[in-house]
């Protein structure tokens, strides 16, 4: 069935039994591919239905369809003639894990990062292109802080042809009318045309009734609300004046394009709620509390269980802030909607009254923080670096201007591959070192980045410690003698050219030393650790050498390399140096490897830009 469907309007001519075959079919082909790829796995599992009842209601792309957040679009893609390129899913050059405008047509916003479709979408419909505009938001986008401010506008301005999914699959946003999925055949009649032509007769009767004229409308409204929130609590959709349908089952493909078909009558925004099942068709990934299998590497298809389970970086992080829990009863832990992937799961499981979940509402996560520890608490703010970024703001006016004792512990920092140019985490020396009073590491391997986890949950003032997606060889002995902050390490010395490196780019560092010598120049390597305050000792380590390299894996622009060249005018070194880091570009999807070759910020890379430099 699936190889017959080569653009969306190859479904309309599918009956109902062809539409169920078809959908079991895309769930035997997601699992089938992304066990082998990885991926995100359950979020597309649980939007089968739903997409196909989208394809054969709009006319896509001439409506246009906006993801929210993009990694739902698996199935958009497979209808819309990419099922072919699977196979190369989030592989260097090969198909992208969110929706790409390059790749197709049909994908108008490459929305890697939550909460943002209702603004791009009220764009779209107010600029009148012809078509729909509609919204699919969901797997926890809702719970964002941007989603409300658009929704507040759209109430005002009421743009034309948009309609708003709300893809309620009950893990990040919890629906106000709680558990009334069984009420869909009700909730639904509340767009049905039928329901506002009966209302309108009502209002027009009681309106001749003598004494009673023009205050029947407003009686009969009473009344009708009055039995609404008799089987349906009000919402915010209601609050705001907004049509909403209520709940309806999800992957029920009938009754969404009954629905759609209803909410396309109105010259207004409509709000559709449906319910999906995350990891919908896989019991493995219903089974998982945690996760539900949401984002996964290769696994075995019969258990769910990944081929090959490393000990990354992010669980040496996680070990070490639960162990300065134990000995801290004002250490609390906060993310937003990343518990577990961001270096708190095992401080959540200890200690579940001292870690909170913001949902995806960053901005929030981070005054959180700031109230926290006002009141005197040490709060940790476990985010990606990507994400970070969403809430500097917040870093800026309400946590470092107070100068409070806020650790921000940065996961996926630098280069972090498949998911491409909106995730790697590339900016955040450049943006988080112009902020006063702000302390900023970058650890060199597991033990340091425990060493400066001891520090900064101790340390008067805001600090930020920035670490990159990858393994780890063990964890270490904790906890961890804890780092002078603004201290650098000689790694080894050398005659010809100084690599000054931060993070993991010591590594790299190391690596081209050892190059280097074999060609006949002599370099020596500094593991830097601190970007912010720089050791006062690096431009005397740098006086005698003929040449000097930054290396980091951040954008060159206003990075660790300008903190270098800053320290160096600072006390009149004038000195030839060559700043390795991240182009001047955003940098697509792929292995970090891949990515890092692409960058020019691998060893090969490094050892032939130093040749370079010296001539």
């Amino acid at each position: 069935m699936l190889e017959s469907i080569h653009q969306p309007s190859d479904l309309r001519a599918l009956d109902e039994r062809q539409l169920v075959e078809l959908s079991d079919e895309i769930r035997r082909f997601i699992l089938e591919k992304v066990s082998h790829t990885g991926g995100h796995l359950s979020p597309n599992l649980g939007v089968v239905e739903l997409t196909i009842a989208l394809h054969r209601v709009f006319d896509s792309p001439r409506d246009h369809l906006i993801w929210d957040v993009g990694h739902q679009a698996y199935v958009h893609k497979i209808l819309t003639g990419r099922a072919d390129r699977f196979d190369e899913l989030r592989h260097t050059g090969g198909l992208s894990g969110y929706p790409s405008r390059a790749e197709s047509e049909h994908d108008f916003v490459e929305n890697s990062h939550a909460s943002t479709s209702l603004s791009y979408a009220m764009g779209h419909a107010l600029a009148g292109h012809g078509g729909w505009t509609v919204a699919i938001i969901g797997d926890g986008a809702f719970t964002g802080g941007m989603a409300y401010e658009a929704l507040n506008h759209i109430s005002v301005t009421r743009p034309e042809k948009l309609i708003i999914i709300l893809n309620d699959n009950g893990r990040s946003y919890a629906p106000t009318v709680g558990g009334l999925a069984a009420l869909s055949n009700l909730a639904r009649h509340r767009i049905d045309p039928r329901y506002e032509r009966a209302k309108n007769v009502i209002g027009r009767m009681l309106r001749g009734i003598p004494l009673v004229g023009e205050t029947a409308d407003e009686m009969a409204s009473r009344m009708k609300d009055a039995v609404k929130q008799i089987l349906e609590p009000a919402t915010v959709f209601d609050a705001l004046d907004l049509k909403y349908t209520g709940v309806i089952d999800g992957h029920d493909i009938s009754l969404i394009e009954e629905t759609l078909e209803q909410a396309k009558r109105y010259d207004e925004p409509v709000v559709v709620h449906v319910i999906t099942e995350k990891g919908s068709g896989y019991q493995p990934a219903i089974e998982d509390e945690e996760e539900k299998l949401h984002g996964v590497g290769a696994f075995d298809l019969a258990t769910g269980k990944a081929h090959r389970s490393e000990l990354k970086l992010t669980d040496v992080a996680s070990r070490a802030v639960a162990q300065a829990a134990v000995t801290r009863p004002d250490l609390v832990g906060i993310s937003a909607a990343m518990i577990s992937t961001a270096g708190l799961r095992d401080m959540g499981q200890r200690f579940p009254d001292r870690v909170y979940d913001t949902g995806i509402a960053e901005q929030h996560a981070v005054t959180l923080a700031a109230g926290l520890a006002m009141a005197g608490k040490r709060p940790v703010v476990a985010l990606y670096s990507a994400f970070l970024q969403r809430a500097f703001d917040q870093v800026v006016a309400d946590v470092a201007l107070h100068d409070l004792p806020v650790t921000f512990l940065i996961d996926r920092a630098g280069v972090t591959g498949p998911d491409g140019p909106s995730h790697h985490g590339v900016f955040d020396l450049s943006y988080l070192r112009m902020v006063p009073n702000l302390v900023i590491g970058a650890p060199a391997d597991a033990t340091e980045l425990c060493a400066m986890i001891e520090t900064a949950v101790d340390f008067d003032g805001p600090i930020a410690i920035r670490y990159p997606k990858g393994g780890a060889v063990s964890v270490p002995a904790l906890p961890v003698e804890p780092l002078e902050v603004g201290r650098a390490e000689m790694l080894s010395e050398g005659e010809d050219v100084l690599l000054i490196a931060v993070g993991r780019m010591v590594e790299v560092a190391e690596k081209a030393a050892a190059d280097l010598a074999g060609k006949g120049v002599d370099a020596g390597v500094v593991n830097a650790r601190w970007v912010k305050p720089l050791d006062a000792r690096i431009p005397e380590w740098a006086s005698p050498v003929g040449h000097v390299v930054t290396m980091e894996d951040n954008v060159v622009a206003g990075g660790f390399g300008s903190a270098v060249a800053e320290a160096f005018a600072a006390c009149g070194l004038v000195k030839p140096i060559t700043h390795i880091g991240v182009p001047d570009r955003f940098l697509p999807f792929g292995s970090a490897q891949d990515i890092m070759e692409i960058a020019g910020i691998d060893p090969d890379s490094v050892v032939e830009r130093v040749l370079l430099a010296l001539g």
